[in-house]
Parts: structure tokens; sequence; C-alpha cells
């Protein structure tokens, strides 16, 4: 479905996931965190920007075991940063297709 996000038109799917990565921001980023209630900093940045080059390289969603295991976030510090979806909050915040097996 359209959707206008930080002034860009988009298009998202029913759970408010881009459906063209490509079409990403760091504005989009900022204005679907701030609809979720999330106030990025650095750290989640460093979640985010992994994230995105990760799914680049492989085209894959990768899972916070992916993103733990290459020591960008320990578990404890993911869902401090993402409470309430470690691994969809930071795929949606970075324009990312919501990982496999997340409610």
């Amino acid at each position: 479905m359209p959707a206008t996000i930080a002034g860009k038109a988009v298009e998202i799917d029913k759970d408010g996931f881009l459906v063209n990565p490509n079409e990403w921001t760091e504005e989009i980023a900022a204005e679907i965190a701030r609809q979720d209630g999330i106030e990025l900093t650095d750290a989640h940045w460093k979640v985010i920007r992994f994230m995105r080059d990760d799914y680049k390289a492989t085209g894959q969603t990768p899972t916070v075991r992916k993103i733990t295991k290459n020591n960008i976030a320990n578990t404890k510090e993911i869902y401090a940063l993402f409470p309430g979806g470690p691994a969809k909050f930071p795929a949606k915040i970075g324009g990312l297709p919501k990982p496999k097996g997340c409610l």
C-alpha cells in the first residue's frame, strides 16, 4: 500500500515494512523509529547499518544471532535498543523485509 514517510512516497506492506529496500533513506528510518517510540542513537545505527550491509550481501534479513556473532551488539543490548522486537524493529527501521520466523 502507498504511504508517505518523511515526505517520501513509498510502498509498505500490511505490517509497515518497506516493500522495496532501495526506497530507504536515513530520514525514513528516523521517522519509522519515531513512530515506534525509538529515538535512534549511534548504537541503533550500528545495528541498522550492519543489517542493511548484510542484506545487500546475502539477500536475507539477518537474525539477532547473526548480529551477535558479528560482535555488533550482544543479545541484551539488542533487546534494550529495540524492545518488543529485537529483529523486527531494526529490520523495519532499516527498510528491510520482516525477518523469517518473526511474529
